[in-house]
């Protein structure tokens, strides 16, 4: 029988554990991302993840006055915790109207963290998308000062982090600061508050669905290498072309399956190959194989998956599938993990292994997860293009999502 908290919320507990330099179960202070487009499951979350309170900081983050790493990670909230910090220094405050405030905490961070193995010092807001561009400057001379401070450390900059190694969070705001030190992969994200924000209001850009591939390719890095340039991807329902367009920008190949056609400014493109069709029925052409696979089909997830393994025989072993789980109609948080469960069932069934899950910051009521083909044998029998036989999918015809 399938048991998703054995093959993914033990991982990830074993990780904060580490980082966390506490024992599971020990209970602390927490501050944790849940997106605003969740705000109307917000307290029922919250109050999963800690009984006893919390205080919302902004418009998305909380901080739990108790909870633990197995329920920040556990398997019926961390889908709608898009990042997660252990808090060992709060210092509620107006850091505003505080005279001196950068130098007071800068010296208070040294005196509790200068001892701790850390990587990078990494200062970001509570509010990011304010207009406000005092608290971004705050931020930056924070960090600046307290980089003066300590030794030199390994890592300069988020991008440069070992996903498994420790740093210093701090997130700073108007209703104070709040710090705390593990890795990467436990908190969800390289950058304070989670996956680095990546607009998608570009005059020539194609649709938002390109900011979501980025994204998800530049979270991707938490977890496993990133596929080398010219790697080969299979878009399943790719019209009108903002992610094909993403991956061709950044030098892999593409063959992109959908019944609706690309936009114009595709044509011709290098390292492009078009198939108008529908993306169940399609079949690679003889010794062709894939080194990753994007499904952003429109439709009942169950269709979506059935057509991703309909394809499995045609993807290299330990490629990456980057999969979009939608959720119309799907409001309760028990509705929305019920339905993960499935798809992540069927698909371990179909021989893909999942790896991560989150809410990137360019997905709307939706989540992204990621599984690697575990090579072997091929689906079962009902899993995969069996399975899908027949079945109604509705890729993207022709709008920009």
């Amino acid at each position: 029988m399938f048991c998703w908290e054995e093959v993914f919320s033990k991982k990830f507990c074993m990780i904060q554990q580490h980082s966390n330099g506490g024992g599971a179960g020990v209970a602390g202070p927490w501050l944790v991302r849940i997106p605003e487009v969740f705000a109307t499951v917000g307290p029922e979350i919250v109050r999963r993840l800690s009984p006893t309170g919390a205080t919302l900081l902004g418009t998305e983050f909380y901080l739990l006055k108790s909870s633990t790493a197995e329920a920040v990670t556990g398997p019926d909230t961390v889908l709608h915790v898009s990042w997660r910090l252990p808090v060992a220094h709060s210092w509620p405050c107006r850091p505003r109207t505080m005279e001196g405030f950068v130098e007071k905490a800068a010296q208070t961070l040294l005196r509790k963290f200068s001892g701790q193995p850390i990587q990078a010092i990494l200062v970001g807001l509570l509010h990011g998308g304010t207009p406000n561009s005092y608290y971004k400057k705050l931020a930056s001379n924070l960090r600046g000062r307290v980089l003066q401070l300590f030794p030199p450390l390994p890592v300069a900059e988020a991008e440069s982090q070992h996903a498994g190694r420790p740093t210093l969070y701090c997130l700073l705001g108007p209703e104070g600061l709040y710090a705390g030190v593990a890795s990467p992969v436990a908190t969800n994200g390289f950058y304070p508050g989670g996956s680095k924000h990546l607009p998608h209001e570009a005059v020539d850009a194609i649709s938002r669905a390109g900011a979501k591939v980025a994204e998800a390719l530049h979270y991707l890095r938490l977890h496993r290498a990133a596929l080398p340039k010219g790697a080969h991807w299979l878009e399943l329902g790719a019209s009108p072309g903002g992610m094909t367009a993403e991956l061709l920008s950044k030098q892999f190949r593409v063959t992109a399956v959908d019944r609706a056609a690309l936009d114009r400014r595709l044509d011709g493109m290098k390292g492009l190959t078009f198939v108008r069709g529908d993306a169940l029925a399609f079949r690679a052409p003889a010794g062709v194989v894939y080194d990753g696979l994007l499904c952003d089909l429109n439709g009942g997830a169950r269709e979506s998956m059935m057509a991703v393994l309909s394809h499995r025989g045609a993807l290299k072993s330990g490629a990456v599938v980057i999969f979009t789980l939608k959720l119309p109609g799907t409001e309760s948080v028990a509705a929305a993990v019920a339905l993960r469960d499935e798809i992540v069932a069927m698909a371990g069934m179909g021989g893909l292994n999942l790896i991560a899950q989150t809410h990137l910051r360019a997905n709307r009521r939706e989540f992204t997860l990621f599984f690697e083909d575990a090579g072997g044998s091929r689906p079962r029998a009902g899993t995969g293009a069996d399975a899908g036989r027949g079945a109604s999918l509705r890729p993207r015809s022709g709008r920009a999502y």
